[in-house]
C-alpha cells in the first residue's frame, strides 16, 4: 500500500498514537488526512482536515462518512481503557470498552469498507488481545481480543476486493492510556513508524515491542508456565 499520494482517514487522531499517525500520514506524502475525534476542536496538526467522529454514534459515523469522498487508508485507532474487572460490580465500563473498541471499530470499518477497494486498513489492537496481567485489565483485554477476531474476519471478508488489513499490536507506548505505568515506554513516533513501514510493505501484522512480540510467540506454549511469571515472560 502506497500512503505518497493517498487519501487517509484516522479516529481518535487528537492525541496519542492518533495524532502521531496523522502527523506521519502528512511526512510520507498522504494528499488529504482526515483527522477525527469527538471534539475535532482538539486536533492541534497542521495540514489535515480536522472531523467530528463519536465511533460509538451510528449517527456521527454516517455524518462522517457523508463527508469524506474517496478513501485510500482507514486507520482504527480510537480506543479506551476503563480499568474493569469482569466481575466486578457491573458491567457498565466493560460494555463501554466493547462499545468502543470492537463495536466502534467494525461500525466505522462497515460505513467506509465499501470505497477502500484496493485501499488498506489499519487496526489498532493490542499485546492484550493474547494476554492478561491484572484483574483490572480484563475487561479491556477481552475487547481487544474481539477486535483482534474482527481484524482477521473482515480481511477474509474484503479480500474480494484487495482491501489490506493490517493489525497494529503493542504493550506499552508513551499515550495518555499507559501515563499511570512507571515503566519503559515507546515514543508514540516509534510504534507508528513501524506500522506504516508495515503497511507500505503488505504485512498483515505489525508487532511494536519485545513484550508484544515475547506474548505471541508464548501463545503456543504452556499457559501455566506463562502466567507463573509474566514479568518473566514480557521482558525475560
Amino acid at each position: 500500500m502506497q500512503i505518497n499520494g493517498a487519501k487517509a482517514l484516522v479516529t481518535g487522531a487528537n492525541r496519542g498514537l492518533g495524532k502521531a499517525f496523522a502527523e506521519a500520514l502528512l511526512a510520507r506524502g498522504a494528499s488529504t488526512v482526515y483527522a477525527t475525534a469527538r471534539r475535532p476542536d482538539l486536533i492541534d496538526v497542521p495540514g489535515v482536515v480536522p472531523l467530528r467522529l463519536d465511533i460509538t454514534d451510528p449517527a456521527s459515523i454516517a455524518a462522517a462518512a457523508a463527508q469524506v469522498g474517496d478513501l485510500d487508508i482507514l486507520v482504527n485507532n480510537a480506543g479506551i481503557s476503563t480499568n474493569a474487572p469482569l466481575l466486578g460490580p457491573d458491567t457498565d465500563n466493560i460494555r463501554r470498552e466493547f462499545d468502543t473498541n470492537f463495536w466502534g471499530t467494525l461500525n466505522v470499518t462497515r460505513a467506509f469498507a465499501p470505497r477502500l477497494a484496493g485501499g488498506a486498513i489499519l487496526n489498532v489492537i493490542s499485546a492484550l488481545s493474547w494476554y492478561v496481567f491484572a484483574p483490572s485489565s480484563n475487561g479491556y483485554a477481552a475487547s481487544k481480543a474481539a477486535e483482534w477476531s474482527l481484524t482477521n474476519g473482515i480481511r477474509l471478508e474484503l479480500a474480494d476486493q484487495k482491501t489490506q488489513v493490517t493489525a497494529l499490536a503493542l504493550a506499552i507506548a508513551d499515550t495518555d492510556m499507559m501515563a499511570g505505568y512507571d515503566i519503559p515506554k515507546l515514543p508514540p513516533i516509534q510504534v507508528v513508524t513501524a506500522a506504516l513501514d508495515g503497511l507500505e510493505a503488505g504485512k498483515l501484522e505489525v508487532i511494536a515491542d519485545a513484550p508484544t512480540a515475547n506474548v505471541k510467540a508464548a501463545l503456543s506454549g504452556d499457559p501455566a508456565l506463562f502466567y507463573a511469571d509474566i514479568p518473566a515472560a514480557l521482558f525475560g
